[in-house]
């Protein structure tokens, strides 16, 4: 039988992540359910944005694939307070060709290997003392014409630097809001006033983030 013909498709956003940590965590079944029901959240919310849904591939390392950047950088945003503050995990995010190699879905191509450079540069970046709330970085496919690396960056490190910032509950809080609670509701469940909500909005910046997660989502 003919090898089948690569098939090229158009150029995509792509993701790539892995948990930090997770080797020390006792309950491995546990972190899985936990990671599992969070990136089918993800690809409910984000509906025909997603090309490949999110899934686990090996281990702890998850992938999926978008219509747009902005889609892939909301489900970056998304997951990381999904997964808070239990679970942290780091997102390589890459724009390019995606290549299906063979019939069960085999995938390659620039779109992909851009999207493990850009891990691969924030698992050594958050190393350093200064750059440790790095979680994100995005990263263009050799011969791509897509949104520009730099202005991606300096937003999704500014994100990650506010979020890692905050407290639990005004991570909670902000997951709650992306979600389109209203601040009511989210008092109720945390057992505070409305008012001692709207404050952690005004005063830790999540009208700013909210606001940023919008616009990030509008980029194509």
């Amino acid at each position: 039988m003919a090898d089948m013909k690569r098939k090229p498709e158009r150029s995509s956003a792509t993701m790539v992540g892995d948990l930090v940590g997770s080797r020390e965590v006792t309950d491995r079944r546990g972190l899985h359910r936990r990671l599992l029901g969070a990136l089918r959240q993800v690809n409910e919310e984000l509906g025909e944005e997603v090309l490949d849904p999110l899934r686990i591939t090996v281990g702890d390392e998850f992938q999926g694939r978008f219509a747009s950047v902005g889609a892939a950088v909301h489900a970056s945003m998304l997951l990381r307070l999904m997964l808070s503050p239990d679970v942290d995990a780091r997102y390589g995010l890459g724009w390019g060709e995606v290549t299906l190699l063979d019939e069960d879905g085999t995938q390659d191509g620039p779109g992909w290997w851009a999207a493990r450079d850009a891990i691969e540069w924030v698992a050594k970046t958050q190393a350093q003392a200064a750059l440790g709330e790095v979680r994100t970085a995005y990263r263009l496919g050799k011969g791509s014409d897509g949104p520009g690396e730099p202005a991606i960056n300096a937003a999704v490190q500014c994100r990650d630097h506010l979020v890692g910032s905050l407290d639990d509950r005004s991570r909670r809080i902000l997951g709650g809001l992306m979600r389109g609670d209203t601040q009511v509701e989210i008092a109720a469940e945390e057992g505070i006033s409305p008012s001692a909500v709207s404050q952690r909005v005004r005063r830790d910046g999540l009208g700013i983030l909210l606001s940023a997660a919008a616009e990030l989502q509008r980029v194509r």
